[in-house]
């Protein structure tokens, strides 16, 4: 069988259609291969294809989450029917149903867990504690009746992985690792020429520490500019920080095209990646902290125990209390006035990109996941 003959069927309903993990890494990944892929989506934006890979939309989501779950989640299963992929790859927790009603049609399904929802479910801190802790466990009991049933279970992480194979020995990790040549722009840049700034690129949300980041800018000894680029996920939120002080030393760039990302970032000293300790980012390892390396700078990070044995032992960057902005405030002037170092936290953050924590390896081990369901090579 050609793998043009093989039709593999990537299905979400609420990330974007170029989301970095299902998008521009597995996706377009697969398609290069040759394998007849496609992605199915709910944002409204219509039907195309993008570098081999067909992009077929049921529609906008509806406002409500639960609208969402139980409307878009049922146009999504009827597309997903129509297909009729080899494989179908979900990515959301509300599309277990939908991949299990796969599931008993006959068809190969993967789970793919981006986070730790049970542990993610704690941290809402918009739901009162009981009522957390209830959704909570009953989601963890549902996980566990309902992931026995894939033909395999992938983690973003390895916690993710460990956790799941419990369930489903047929669980793997893929990486969120990045695309080594995305960045090379970024590596080439003049370092005398870049700005007296550091970034943070992402979605930004209570729990994304960016409060304490300004807080830790307006405490800086140096002149130093914060570029922030993403979506708030609240207008109440936003409203929010804009009133800080140290509000004035931001440059906000709202969300920016993965172009643009790379170009802000071939301006900057370094990227920030300060998360609050909520359970679910303690064992994650998030996108940018490896996008920051890649570009070749330093990274400003929190001190969880895997982030330490990621950047400080590697020597790319620093990592500080999350939670205290003059220690944030401390290791941004370091960085910025010591450039020499700051040089080479960013060159070996690099190296270890190019030598371990990079897309390809991650690429092969999810091309080997859809050879061994189908039983070709």
């Amino acid at each position: 069988m050609n793998h043009s003959d093989i039709t593999i069927c990537h299905l979400t309903s609420v990330h974007p259609r170029n989301d970095t993990r299902i998008f521009l890494k597995m996706c377009r990944s697969i398609a290069a291969h040759g394998y007849n892929t496609v992605l199915i989506v709910a944002d409204g934006q219509g039907d195309e294809s993008v570098a081999g890979v067909h992009i077929y939309d049921v529609g906008a989501q509806p406002g409500r989450r639960l609208q969402r779950m139980i409307q878009t989640t049922r146009r999504i299963f009827r597309r997903a029917v129509l297909v009729d992929a080899n494989i179908y790859h979900i990515h959301d927790p509300e599309l277990i149903i939908t991949g299990l009603q796969l599931r008993r049609r006959g068809h190969r399904v993967i789970f793919d867990s981006h986070e730790d929802v049970a542990a993610d479910i704690l941290d809402k801190t918009y739901l009162a504690s009981p009522l957390r802790k209830s959704i909570s466990f009953l989601y963890s009991v549902f996980e566990q009746i309902s992931c026995k049933y894939f033909d395999a279970i992938i983690g973003a992480t390895p916690w993710i992985r460990d956790k799941l194979r419990v369930i489903n020995p047929n669980t793997y990790d893929i990486n969120n690792y990045p695309v080594i040549d995305e960045f090379n722009d970024c590596v080439n840049s003049d370092w005398s020429n870049r700005h007296l700034s550091v970034c943070y690129i992402g979605g930004i949300y209570e729990i994304s520490g960016v409060v304490n980041v300004i807080h830790a800018v307006d405490l800086c000894n140096s002149a130093v500019t914060f570029d922030l680029a993403g979506h708030f996920t609240s207008e109440v939120l936003r409203d929010n920080i804009q009133q800080y002080k140290g509000w004035s030393n931001v440059r906000y760039h709202g969300y920016l095209r993965r172009s643009e990302v790379v170009q802000l970032m071939s301006t900057c000293r370094a990227g920030i990646v300060t998360y609050k300790p909520a359970a679910n980012h303690i064992a994650a390892q998030p996108n940018k902290m490896f996008e920051y390396m890649s570009a070749g700078i330093p990274v400003i990070a929190s001190n969880f125990p895997l982030w330490r044995s990621i950047i400080e032992d590697n020597n790319c960057g620093i990592c500080v209390d999350p939670l205290n902005p003059n220690e944030i405030a401390a290791a941004i002037d370091i960085i910025i006035t010591d450039e020499y170092h700051a040089r080479q936290m960013g060159e070996n953050g690099r190296k270890m990109i190019l030598e371990r924590y990079n897309w390809a390896a991650e690429e092969r081990k999810l091309l080997n996941i859809y050879e061994n369901l189908l039983g070709v090579h």
